[in-house]
């Protein structure tokens, strides 16, 4: 079971990335902070959305210094003849991950029994591979590349000042709060 501030699980899968098919490890993004986004499955509807918001996002993220990989159980061939067919996902510029097994979705507890496909899931990976956030949720709804920007954001901020925790949705430029006796009750 995923803990957070726990080492998350390794895993090695193809990927669909720069119009070619190769291995990627997720212990090779060591050093950088990571975004995986697990989702049900390429051809759908939700998830075009999702990944298309994320890939107009990507190069703020890259500055931010954080990788991004998509997980579906689709293989690295339907990626491929997904993003040839959509201009949606012909904007990606990330690896997208085949876990044609499963197994990575078990791992990250995204696997819906029920249909052998992913749920949505986002999790936040430090550069120590230390999991920082975790949100999973139903498949009917999308989630917010600009709410993902910002924990990556509050993420990174607490730990390069430590000591201070952000309340809440704080932004970079808000004031943080350095947590003790005198703030008790204060607030």
């Amino acid at each position: 079971m995923l803990r957070i501030n726990h080492e998350v699980p390794d895993f090695e899968a193809d990927a669909f990335h720069k119009d070619e098919i190769r291995r990627v490890r997720l212990s090779d993004y060591r050093g950088n902070w990571v975004i995986l986004i697990f989702y049900p499955a390429d051809f759908t509807f939700v998830c075009p959305t999702e990944l298309e918001e994320i890939a107009e996002h990507y190069d703020e993220i890259r500055d931010l210094g954080a990788d991004v990989l998509s997980i579906s159980r689709d293989t690295a061939f339907v990626h491929k003849a997904w993003h040839d067919n959509s201009p949606a996902i012909k904007k990606i510029k990330f690896p997208m991950v085949a876990d044609t097994t499963g197994n990575i979705c078990r791992d990250f507890g995204t696997y819906d029994d029920k249909d052998g496909l992913s749920l949505r899931g986002t999790f936040l990976v430090d550069p120590d591979g230390m999991l920082k956030s975790i949100e999973i949720h139903d498949n009917s709804f999308g989630r917010s590349a600009k709410e993902i920007i910002r924990k990556l954001q509050a993420a990174k901020f607490v730990r390069e000042h430590a000591g201070n925790v952000c309340p809440a949705s704080w932004e970079p430029g808000k004031e943080a709060l350095t947590p003790g006796l005198e703030m008790v009750g204060k607030i």
